[in-house]
């Protein structure tokens, strides 16, 4: 795989996300994601997996400045295999930890959503959440249902409706996230919390996940289609678009201006 890279640990693996440079979502990453995990779930030797980014980001959510000229055929194609790969975490039925190694936002939020287990580096540079509603992305009722399980329907209520990026320690009190550490501690941390996972008798634990989760993953993907419809309306409506085309310009125009100085001001 191009993007993602599985390590065996005997039984379990951890899985690198490396898509330079911020790991930003596009659909080959997306489908690699979706494969990896489908491999995991096929694996008999294989009882869990955790999954981290690179150091300081762990996704910078949806690749906007590639989506962007997606045409609508393509931008169909993301949505529905992006609406699918939360669903198949969701149900993902092994151990599955998030290793967050910093910024985590949207994207980045929706993938680790599914995670038994989310431990996060320590920083005020980095950011986790459901934001989508300050990136003009519409949110589906399949990841509001998510946020709920984990935050509550308050919390998520008004986290999702201010459209809120929160610092890990905010996060923590909200129950996004499990655990802070430091840089250095984020894997052993999160090795150690799979190895208590793997320590339960294997069938009970898979049992008892799939309870915990039962309310939470009946219905997911009833309303694909109506997500599908209101995601494409908005991503192609002229506001949108305009504002889209203007974030588009800016990264681009920062990108000339870092590789000016690279070159000396040239």
């Amino acid at each position: 795989m191009k993007y993602c890279r599985k390590e065996s640990k005997g039984d379990y693996c951890i899985v690198y996300l490396d898509r330079p440079k911020v790991n930003a979502l596009n659909m080959e990453m997306v489908q690699e994601i979706r494969s990896v995990f489908r491999e995991i779930e096929a694996d008999d030797t294989c009882r869990g997996v955790i999954l981290t980014g690179i150091k300081g980001i762990f996704s910078a959510g949806l690749d906007i400045i590639e989506l962007y000229d997606y045409t609508e055929a393509e931008m169909s194609a993301f949505f529905t295999a992006f609406g699918n790969m939360h669903i198949e975490l969701v149900q993902f039925s092994k151990m599955f930890i998030s290793a967050i190694n910093g910024h985590c936002p949207a994207g980045g939020t929706v993938i680790v959503l599914g995670a038994d287990y989310r431990v996060m580096c320590r920083g005020e540079q980095y950011g986790i959440g459901l934001n989508e509603l300050s990136v003009n992305v519409q949110i589906t009722d399949s990841l509001i249902k998510a946020y709920r399980f984990w935050l509550g329907s308050q919390k998520a209520y008004y986290n999702i409706m201010n459209g809120n990026l929160l610092t890990p320690e905010n996060a923590l009190a909200a129950g996004l996230v499990d655990e802070l550490v430091e840089d250095e501690e984020l894997m052993p941390q999160a090795i150690k919390q799979m190895e208590r996972y793997l320590s339960f008798d294997p069938q009970i634990l898979k049992t008892t996940k799939a309870k915990l989760r039962a309310g939470w993953r009946d219905g997911l993907g009833d309303d694909a289609e109506t997500n599908l419809n209101a995601a494409m309306n908005v991503w192609w409506s002229p506001e949108v678009r305009q504002k889209l085309s203007m974030f588009k310009l800016y990264i681009e125009n920062k990108k000339k201006e870092k590789l000016k100085k690279q070159n000396g001001g040239v």
